[in-house]
Formats: structure tokens, sequence, C-alpha cells
């Protein structure tokens, strides 16, 4: 089992002991406010299955129905995370405008307030794990999963600090209005998942920083080359694929001009980990004179 899918396993677990702890802490406080922090974790048990489900998926090999592998699968899950996103945060939103109609006694304990401080730090640091974890590897499902767990914590640290705050006032109505702005937190942070996944579904080039660092390694290691020039770029999970028009001298050999392709090949695959390249070879009258200057 690869690193990300054992990551994205324990992820489930992790989701599930904080949601735990958050349901325990709302059924000793009956505040509505952390009834929102709880009812997210399920979104986020949600989220951590569809993340493994996508990094296992993901990883199984190209095919003849998909030769291009199965990377997207990664963005897919992304979506339906947002999905689940934006459902937990109506279902809050109506939660607390009920409440705020007519606003329930609320007992607050400090074991209350305790377990859900726990489950918040657990939740940071995994968040960490999974961010870290997911760029270094490539894989917006985790990174999907960590970035959520944060708004999750920013939430939690929010309700909390409003509990206390309603705790030293006695104003019942802060609970409700706590928990609608934990609402349209987690809309924003659905909305936002949802969008960067869109965008990979839809082959968006890579980051400009990238593209350029994947220009300066073909100038480098294309030396009896005349010019690259089309270069395109699209990621897909954790692969990027790399694709562009070669232009050699008209005389040079097929073998030649494999050897050069050889060598670009393995050089962007050295400064990219697992880019996949496609060089489309073209005589020198090919030549536009805009592209990759080859040093």
């Amino acid at each position: 089992m690869s690193l990300r899918l054992r990551v994205a396993l324990a992820s489930i677990f992790v989701g599930i002991a904080v949601l735990g702890l958050k349901y325990l802490a709302y059924r000793w406080t009956g505040s509505v406010a952390l009834y929102s922090d709880a009812l997210e974790s399920i979104v986020n048990v949600a989220s951590a299955v569809a993340a493994f489900l996508a990094v296992w998926f993901a990883a199984k090999p190209a095919d003849s129905n998909h030769p291009y592998g199965h990377h997207k699968a990664e963005y897919m899950a992304a979506v339906l995370v947002g999905v689940l996103i934006v459902l937990a945060a109506l279902s809050i939103a109506h939660e607390a405008w009920k409440n705020y109609i007519d606003p329930q006694p609320v007992e607050f304990t400090p074991e209350g307030l305790g377990v859900n401080a726990l489950a918040t730090v657990l939740n940071g640091i995994w968040a960490t794990v999974l961010v870290r974890i997911g760029r270094s590897h490539r894989s917006l499902a985790l990174v999907a999963d960590g970035k959520h767990l944060y708004t999750d914590v920013f939430s939690s640290l929010g309700v909390l600090a409003g509990v206390i705050l309603v705790m030293l006032t006695g104003i019942r109505e802060l609970d409700s209005l706590l928990a609608g702005l934990v609402a349209l937190n987690i809309l924003w942070s659905g909305w936002s998942l949802m969008k960067e996944s869109l965008g990979g579904l839809m082959d968006e080039a890579v980051a400009p920083a990238l593209q350029d660092r994947i220009r300066e390694v073909i100038s480098g290691s294309a030396d009896g080359a005349i010019e690259a020039h089309d270069l395109r770029t699209r990621s897909a999970g954790h692969v990027i694929f790399v694709d562009f028009h070669l232009v050699v001298p008209a005389d040079m050999t097929v073998e030649r001009a494999h050897d050069i392709c050889d060598r670009i090949e393995a050089a962007i695959s050295k400064d990219v980990p697992g880019a996949r390249t496609t060089i489309h070879v073209e005589p020198e009258h090919k030549a536009k004179h805009t592209g990759i200057v080859v040093i």
C-alpha cells in the first residue's frame, strides 16, 4: 500500500474520532454552535472516504479504456467533497436560524469545551500532515481533505471563542449567530474547493512558475535541436502531462533526434517527478522563432 493510500485510510479513522469528540461536546453543552461544528465533522468523514477511494482508483495503471490513466479520479472526489461541504453549510444555517427564532437553553461545561478543544487540536495536526504529504506527492484529494480540515479548525476556534463570549454575556442568540458565521465560512470553503477541482477537470495549465521551470529544462537539455515551441501542460492528479514541438535540423537522422528527445524527457522527469512528456519532432522549416531557444 502506497504512502498516499495509507494516509488517506488513516484520515478516515481520524475523522471518526474527531466526530465522536465533537458530538460528545455538543451533548454535554446543548450549544447549536458546537452542534454545527460536530455536523461539519460528518462531512470530514465523508470527504476522507471520498479521498481514500479517489487515491486508490487514481493509482490504478492505465488500460485500454483509460490510456492516460485514472488520475483525474482525485478531481472528481474533490468536487464531491465540495458539494458535501456546501450541503453541510446549508444544514448548519438552517439549524442556526431555528435556534435564533427559538433560543434553547445552553449548558456550558468545562468538560464539553475541553473535549471540543481536543478535537480541534487533533484536526489541526492531521490537516498539516495531509497538506504536506498531499503537496509532496501531488495528490489533490489529500490536499483538499487537509484544506477542508484547516477550515474546520478555524471554524472550531471561532465557535469556542464565541461560546466563551456567550458564557460571559449571557446573550444566547450569539450562539446561533456564531453557527451562522460558521456556515458561511464552510460555504466559501466548499465553493473554493469545487472551483479548484473543476479547473483540473478542465485541463488547466500548471502554475506559471512550474511552466517556466519546464521551459528552462527543455532549453538546457535539447542540445542539437534548433528550438521548441507550442508547449502545453496539464495536471491529472499527481501526474503532469507535458507536450511540445521540437524543431531539429533537416538533415538530422531519426536516431539522433530520438536521442535528443530521450534526453529531454529524462531531464523533465528528474526535475518534475511523475511528468509524462510527449514530443513532436519537426524539420527546421517549421521553426516559429517564438518558442523556447535551445542553449
